[in-house]
């Protein structure tokens, strides 16, 4: 128990928090690695995700990928990018963390993509729609809830796997930890895996409230959904609650 009183007077002090190389120092260190990491994560995986699933290609390449990326450890990456011709930068964390979001948000998406009902796709075709429109504007808001779900699956893994930048010198909240080791101090160990702990909640629980706002229909009353549907007539088609280009789908 004196690890936990150690670790809870590291964090109550605010030098530790707002001197140089600090507490707020590292976090805003993280949290950059971590938002690059995941832009260019989804600048890969959505789009590539988005052209397979539309196509109906590439299943066993998705799968394929995700088993692979379970068998690769982050921190051999992190360690290969760091004594290349990238060297001890951000980039280095930020290369090794995309390559390690990639597989979930592809997977999903994917799967996103493929689990739009057919049916719908047919009578947005038959409407006129090009292949272009099609997938932004019936197959791309129908696939986003699944989509969402590994985001924030990659998220939380990037958050918490960013810690391991600190054994490279990367400034992340994982330098706390690395002090609390060199000095042999539980305190401060415990005091960084909180930390690091709540980061990666804060996170979890961010996106899964963005999840809910944009998910269609979440946030209505089962009788809203229905008073909500429209007669067939008036150039509209009910099969769901779905909106493509005017007409309810």
């Amino acid at each position: 128990m004196n690890a936990f009183r150690d670790a809870f007077v590291y964090l109550n002090d605010p030098l530790n928090w707002s001197r140089p190389n600090g507490i707020l120092d590292l976090l805003g260190d993280h949290l950059r690695i971590s938002l690059l990491a995941m832009a260019v994560a989804l600048l890969i995986a959505v789009p590539l995700a988005a052209v397979l699933g539309h196509r109906g290609t590439g299943g066993g390449f998705t799968v394929g990928l995700v088993n692979i990326s379970r068998a690769v450890p982050t921190l051999a990456i992190l360690a290969i990018f760091a004594v290349t011709s990238i060297g001890f930068t951000i980039w280095a964390p930020v290369i090794a963390l995309a390559i390690f979001a990639v597989p979930p948000i592809l997977a999903n998406t994917y799967v996103g993509f493929r689990g739009v009902d057919r049916d719908v796709v047919e009578a947005a075709r038959a409407m006129g729609m090009s292949g272009r429109q099609i997938v932004f504007r019936v197959e791309l808001p129908l696939a986003t809830p699944m989509m969402l779900t590994g985001i924030r699956t990659s998220a939380v893994q990037v958050v918490a796997t960013a810690t391991l930048a600190a054994l490279l010198g990367g400034g992340t909240l994982g330098q706390v930890i690395r002090i609390g080791f060199a000095r042999q101090d539980n305190g401060i160990i415990i005091a960084g895996a909180l930390l690091v702990a709540g980061l990666a909640m804060a996170t979890e629980l961010l996106l899964s409230v963005v999840g809910w706002l944009v998910t269609p229909g979440a946030r209505e009353l089962p009788f809203r959904r229905a008073a909500s549907v429209r007669p067939v007539g008036e150039d509209v088609v009910t099969s769901g609650s779905v909106q493509v280009s005017g007409l309810r789908v």
